[in-house]
């Protein structure tokens, strides 16, 4: 197993799990990631981080036990994670119609983050998402501009 980059910046914040705190997360995340240094990837992050909230709040939380939103920087990735105590529901992507209104959120995470997945907790499971970062430099630099 490959050695992970080590950590530039990194955040950890438990939301309650209430609808209100997936704004609180998206915008968290979307000021973070542009005082990172990664401005041109926070409309991303924020999109992304808004939908693992919303199916943790829908499919993996149990009341009153908190949902943790964890952002990490690395010189390579930027990665997203969203974890809940129900690790037997694992996000699975489904097919879904022109009309329906729902299950479009991991199509939209998976469009938007070079990979994501889950990953096994003691009690519960994490969804992350990640962005590469290496060669991006480019586009920073006229974000910033």
């Amino acid at each position: 197993m490959p050695e992970a980059p080590p950590v530039l910046h990194e955040d950890r914040l438990d939301y309650t799990p209430l609808a209100r705190s997936v704004t609180l997360a998206r915008r968290r995340a979307a000021r973070l990631v542009t005082e990172w240094g990664h401005p041109a990837l926070a409309g991303d992050v924020a999109l992304v981080v808004s939908e693992l909230m919303t199916n943790a709040l829908l499919h993996g939380s149990l009341r009153d036990r908190l949902v943790r939103v964890r952002i990490t920087a690395a010189d390579s990735v930027l990665r997203v994670e969203v974890s809940d105590q129900r690790g037997e529901r694992l996000p699975c992507p489904r097919a879904v119609e022109g009309t329906d209104q729902f299950g479009r959120g991991l199509l939209l995470v998976g469009a938007l983050a070079q990979r994501w997945g889950s990953e096994p907790r003691s009690i519960g499971k994490t969804v992350y998402a990640e962005w590469d970062l290496a060669g991006r430099a480019d586009l920073f630099a006229g974000a910033e501009e």
